[in-house]
């Protein structure tokens, strides 16, 4: 299986949310971990970040369905 690594750019683009946002949620657990690439890089396992966003996304709308119920 291949995967593909996203860096912190295409990571904020696709999230919306901005560096220190994504540090202070993987610390919070509420993001998904970062995959060391050696030396000092770093990368996200493209899957992960979408499951996030798609977890984002229904949750959001559940929420919005029960508060128009």
């Amino acid at each position: 299986m291949a995967y593909i690594i996203l860096r912190l750019p295409e990571v904020k683009a696709r999230t919306g949310l901005s560096r220190s946002s994504i540090y202070l949620r993987m610390a919070n657990n509420e993001f998904p971990r970062s995959v060391s690439l050696g030396g000092r890089a770093v990368g996200w396992v493209e899957a992960d970040v979408e499951s996030w966003l798609v977890e984002k996304i229904e949750s959001s709308r559940k929420v919005g369905i029960c508060q128009n119920a």
